[in-house]
């Protein structure tokens, strides 16, 4: 096992649910922000809005905030905002951010990171229940 600690900045906005990270991926003006925002308001916690370290010790991710952004949250409208953020969260999940979703997707996607795994799926980040499917699917990782 290779025990090394290695990371990456990866172009994502991070929130966490009871100690498991979901990075929300795609590009600028895609949703990210506005989704993670809807989650946090269901109770999530933010880790990190548009940049996101991923750090690899072992077998494990864990997602961080750059320092010169952690605790900050870009509110459309708004502007940035402080926020209350945790750090070196577990990433059990990778959301892709798109336009067109298929029906019933391969259950064995995944995002490849620091040569670790993590499950993936696809939303579209302004639907109504967007907020509602992450949530459910950060569930079906867990518990498988």
């Amino acid at each position: 096992m290779n025990l090394r600690l290695s990371s990456e900045t990866i172009h994502a906005t991070t929130v966490a649910s009871d100690g498991r990270a979901v990075l929300i991926c795609g590009p600028s003006g895609s949703g990210k922000s506005d989704l993670a925002l809807r989650l946090i308001d269901r109770g999530w916690q933010l880790v990190s809005d548009d940049q996101t370290i991923v750090h690899r010790s072992g077998a494990t991710l864990r997602a961080s905030a750059p320092s010169t952004i952690a605790g900050k949250f870009e509110v459309r409208g708004i502007g940035i905002v402080e926020m209350d953020h945790v750090d070196y969260v577990p990433v059990r999940l990778a959301v892709e951010l798109a336009g067109e979703i298929q029906r019933l997707p391969d259950d064995s996607r995944e995002r490849r990171m620091l040569g670790l795994a993590v499950p993936l799926i696809s939303v579209e980040a302004m639907t109504a229940s967007a907020a509602a499917k992450v949530a459910l699917a950060l569930e079906r990782v867990a518990s498988s």
